[in-house]
């Protein structure tokens, strides 16, 4: 298994930021990220050589959090912390064989922070999340024994979201194996667009079980095609959960009295993924217009003066405050590896460098919210920086 795209371009190069100095905000991003002061970290350190990233805002270790910081960990070269994720997220959350035969070879989405569970559930961004960082270290370092056997867990897991309620196999898939879409909690009848990973899927239709790629080649597609759908042709916004037609999903949830249909918190990371998947993959079918839409929209709230807020999908107000901004601001820039391309005209160039100037100019977030905005925060660096990369 290796690597083919070699060439990773520094977009802050466009402000005039060295290599050197991308390097060096990354590096210091890394710094605070895992071992600044208990008021700025996100990163600790566990029992038996494990560690843990905190949701500082409900004070619980996430699939999405720790899988992120596995993504960190290997696309930076920090081999011992990511052993150390990995390590408490297979030993407190992963469901053993036995342990739950519904749940039985997922992960727990929500563990306190001394492992114990908080929901039994499994959330899908986190799989992926794992089986993906988990291909990287085993490319980068090579597999190891037991539990670092990177490559065979990370298939074990993309075996587990496609072929649970198979053959006798309690539970249910997280992808529906008919449309091919990924779900927003598995056997449930709508998606989340941000969970939807085409530059994911493309690696796994190389290095999955056998049996298994096939079915990735063609969610790479539908997932592309799915985000035009989803992302609004005038806004360039998506809902936070939508229907399979890309519709927002206005439905009531039975475990959430809030709604879901609207841009707001999970919806920031869909163009951040479309950007780093036209970074990986130069695969246009549409969906790449959604980040300047959303760029220009955003741009427009700030000339007015407006506070950035939760929003109807065509940029109406919604009357909520912006939960994560710094989180927001950072997603929607990384969208311009899908915007500064052959092409790109004069206005929308002088827009991208006002906002790499923006985001470059914005400090992490301190406080008890910061984890989420600090997760993209680090997303958004690695990749305009030229450091998130196929291994």
């Amino acid at each position: 298994m290796s690597a083919e795209k070699t060439d990773y371009k520094n977009y802050f190069e466009l402000i005039g930021k060295s290599r050197q100095e991308v390097d060096e905000r990354i590096n210091s991003i890394f710094e605070t990220f895992f071992y600044g002061s208990e008021d700025v970290r996100i990163y600790h350190p566990g029992p038996d050589n494990t560690g843990y990233l905190e949701d500082t805002g409900n004070h619980d270790a996430r699939t999405e959090g720790m899988s992120y910081g596995m993504m960190y960990c290997v696309q930076t070269g920090h081999k011992e912390e990511f052993d150390r994720i990995w390590k408490w997220a297979y030993t407190n959350m992963w469901h053993r064989p036995g342990s739950d035969d519904r749940e039985e070879g997922y992960f727990a989405w929500s563990c306190a922070l001394d492992g114990t569970h908080n929901a039994e559930g499994a959330a899908p961004d986190g799989e992926e999340f794992f089986a993906m960082s988990l291909f990287f270290a085993s490319n980068r370092w090579g597999d190891g024994e037991g539990i670092f056997e990177y490559s065979k867990h990370a298939r074990d897991i993309l075996s587990a979201c496609l072929h649970k309620g198979e053959n006798n196999r309690p539970g249910a898939p997280m992808w529906n194996r008919d449309n091919k879409q990924i779900l927003f909690v598995a056997g449930i009848d709508y998606t989340d667009p941000s969970y939807h990973l085409p530059h994911f899927y493309e690696l796994f239709a190389k290095w999955a079980n056998e049996e298994d790629r096939s079915f990735f080649a063609e969610a790479a597609k539908v997932s592309r095609e799915y985000l035009v759908k989803a992302c609004h042709p005038v806004t360039g916004m998506n809902p936070e959960y939508a229907e399979f037609d890309g519709t927002p999903m206005s439905r009531p949830i039975p475990w959430t009295k809030q709604r879901h249909d609207c841009f707001y918190s999970d919806s920031y990371r869909t163009v951040a993924n479309i950007g780093l998947d036209y970074l990986w993959n130069g695969i246009d079918v549409g969906q790449c217009s959604a980040a300047i839409k959303l760029l220009r929209f955003l741009d427009k709230e700030d000339q007015a003066g407006h506070e950035l807020m939760c929003y109807e999908i065509d940029g109406t107000p919604a009357g909520i405050k912006a939960l994560h901004p710094v989180g927001l601001l950072a997603a929607t820039v990384q969208g311009i590896l899908a915007i500064e391309k052959e092409g790109v005209s004069q206005e929308d160039h002088e827009l991208v460098i006002k906002w790499l100037n923006r985001l470059w100019n914005t400090p992490m977030r301190e406080g008890e919210r910061r984890y989420y905005d600090n997760c993209l925060y680090f997303f958004a660096f690695l990749a305009l920086g030229g450091h998130y990369r196929i291994y």
